[in-house]
């Protein structure tokens, strides 16, 4: 995911995303990484009538 270390610890202490405890060990499934983003994905604008380009 490209992010520093501390942003996956807070979704697990804050128990925002799904994980898996292995001994002392955390981990994060794949399929919960996928369900973390689908959740939060954004759709772009769509254009509405005859705006000159900006976003509705």
């Amino acid at each position: 995911m490209n992010t520093s270390p501390g942003f996956p610890r807070r979704l697990v202490e804050e128990r925002r995303i799904r994980f898996v405890r292995v001994g002392r060990f955390v981990r994060i499934p794949e399929s919960a990484l996928r369900e973390f983003i689908a959740a939060r994905l954004v759709e772009p604008a769509t254009l509405r009538g005859t705006n000159t380009g900006r976003a509705a």
